[in-house]
């Protein structure tokens, strides 16, 4: 369901991130750039807003910058190429991103008692992070991986809207969403690796691919 809705929204935000996107190229702008400042944006916005449980705010403050996701590739695309080292970018400010928005999830239910729904913070944060690894790892041995119920986008939307309805005062909306990552983030970690699994017993690879995702 998540994995649906994340790709009609990201349909929908192409259309309208594609005209920035050239607008920006044409300006100077690097894709590199609109990558480090939206890590910055999201982590400030993350580490203000996550440990005062300001979810509203912070819903729409760190959705925002991380839609410079979409916004870089489309600017990679409109340019007509990519390079190892955005890739390599791209994924590593991901990484600092989701560190800092679980953790700071982390933090407040810490702070507040809240031990299940902490516990549910770490594991999305562990499990999340194993997700993009088992991913990046096996491209590297020339092995798609692709698979699974949960990726970034998908992870950024149900946190986000946990978020969003607990800010409009839905308390359980926020727990029940990080138990329902939590869950999703480990089945697809067990997707990934059986997927890897039986991929290396069907064949060799053809080898690394050129770049390496980080979903």
């Amino acid at each position: 369901m998540a994995k649906i809705f994340s790709g009609a929204a990201r349909i929908g935000v192409a259309r309208m991130v594609d005209p920035v996107a050239r607008g920006l190229l044409r300006l100077g702008v690097s894709p590199d750039a609109v990558t480090v400042l939206g890590t910055l944006g999201a982590v400030a916005g993350a580490v203000w807003f996550g440990p005062r449980g300001q979810w509203l705010a912070g819903a729409l403050v760190v959705g925002g910058f991380a839609a410079t996701d979409m916004l870089d590739g489309a600017m990679a695309r409109a340019r007509g190429y990519s390079t190892r080292f955005g890739a390599m970018l791209d994924s590593t400010m991901d990484r600092v991103a989701d560190g800092a928005i679980f953790g700071a999830l982390a933090y407040f239910y810490a702070i507040e008692g809240d031990r299940p729904t902490l516990v549910a913070a770490l594991l999305s944060l562990v499990a999340g992070q194993v997700v993009s690894y088992v991913k990046a790892r096996a491209q590297s041995v020339g092995i798609a991986c692709d698979v699974g119920l949960v990726e970034r986008p998908e992870r950024l939307v149900l946190v986000g809207l946990g978020a969003f309805t607990s800010g409009l005062g839905v308390g359980w909306g926020l727990p029940a969403a990080l138990w329902l990552l939590a869950v999703l983030s480990v089945v697809t970690v067990v997707q990934r690796v059986l997927h890897v699994r039986q991929a290396e017993r069907a064949g060799p690879p053809a080898g690394p691919p050129a770049g390496v995702g980080h979903g």
